[in-house]
Parts: C-alpha cells; sequence; structure tokens
C-alpha cells in the first residue's frame, strides 16, 4: 500500500509540472536548455530518424530503470504462473465453475504484480511528462507535421515505442 501511496503522489505531482507549464516558465526554460541541444538537434537533422533515434533512447532508459528497480526474479514467477493458470482455464473452458476459481486466482495476483513494477514509474513518469510537453512545443513550432503513416508525433510516438519496448525487453530479459 505504501508503493501505491507513492505512486499516486509522484503522479499528481507529474500532472502538477505538466500543468505549470506555461504558468511557471522556469519549468519550460529548464527543459528546453536541456532538451533543446541535445534531442532537438537529433530531431531536426531528420524527423522521423530522430523521431526513431529519440524514442529508442527513451525506451532504453525506461526499460533498464524497469529491470534494475523491480524484483525481476518476483515478476518471472508471477508471469510463469500466469501462464500456468491461463493453461489451465484454456483446458476448463466448458467447466464454468472451475474456470471462475481460477479466475479469482489471476485476479488476486494482479495487485502483487502491479505494485512490484510500479517502482520504475515513480522514477520515469516525471521525466516523461517533460518530455512530452518539450515534443509538443517542438512539434508545434514546426507546424504539427505528419512524422510517419500520417501520424502526428504523438502517435509516432505510440507506435515505435510499442514496438522498441517489446524488442528491448526481449533482449534485455525484462519482465
Amino acid at each position: 500500500m505504501k508503493g501505491m501511496k507513492t505512486i499516486i503522489i509522484v503522479m499528481i505531482v507529474a500532472l502538477l509540472i505538466a500543468g505549470m507549464w506555461n504558468t511557471v516558465p522556469i519549468i519550460k526554460i529548464i527543459v528546453h536548455y536541456i532538451l533543446d541541444p541535445t534531442f532537438g538537434k537529433i530531431l531536426g537533422w531528420s524527423l522521423l530518424w530522430g523521431m526513431i533515434i529519440v524514442v529508442l533512447i527513451i525506451n532504453l532508459i525506461q526499460t533498464l530503470i524497469h529491470k534494475y528497480t523491480t524484483d525481476q526474479k518476483e515478476l518471472k514467477k508471477l508471469k510463469d504462473e500466469q501462464k500456468e493458470v491461463q493453461a489451465k482455464m484454456k483446458e476448463l473452458k466448458d467447466q464454468p465453475d472451475k474456470l471462475m476459481e481460477l479466475q479469482k486466482q489471476q485476479m488476486a495476483k494482479l495487485p502483487q504484480s502491479f505494485s512490484l513494477s510500479m517502482k520504475s514509474i515513480a522514477y520515469t513518469s516525471i521525466p516523461l511528462i517533460l518530455f512530452f510537453r518539450w515534443f509538443d512545443d517542438f512539434f508545434d513550432t514546426l507546424g504539427d507535421p505528419k512524422v510517419v503513416l500520417g501520424l502526428g508525433w504523438i502517435g509516432t510516438y505510440i507506435v515505435f515505442s510499442i514496438v522498441f519496448s517489446m524488442i528491448l525487453r526481449k533482449v534485455l530479459k525484462v519482465h
């Protein structure tokens, strides 16, 4: 429960920072001072390739933070248990009573899995919010161009983030 309180506090702080982006200029100034000459240069080189590189870097950092701030052995154990339960559920699909019992077992494990994974969110949510606000400013100055497949920056970020996250988790053996 303590971990959940921490996550809620961090998320509230992240949302407050995001909300103060335009009203407290120092936040915006500092973030632009750091990101304009780094990630801004990468995006300025080539919008598509720059976005690929920036999203890859962000996902790599997030994945490494998740790997080293969570109990990977326990997460793997929970994941394996869930796979076993799902296999049993497939076998018992014609027996609603037993199926319901297995679903209850699976639901009982969710809070444990959730709390194990939340620690990394405490470290990444505020930087991600700041990145997103900066991305919004950066692409707004360019007239909100379509980056790939007719998608704006947020759609492009989401697509590449999903792809890179799956690849990095598999390569780095992150659960």
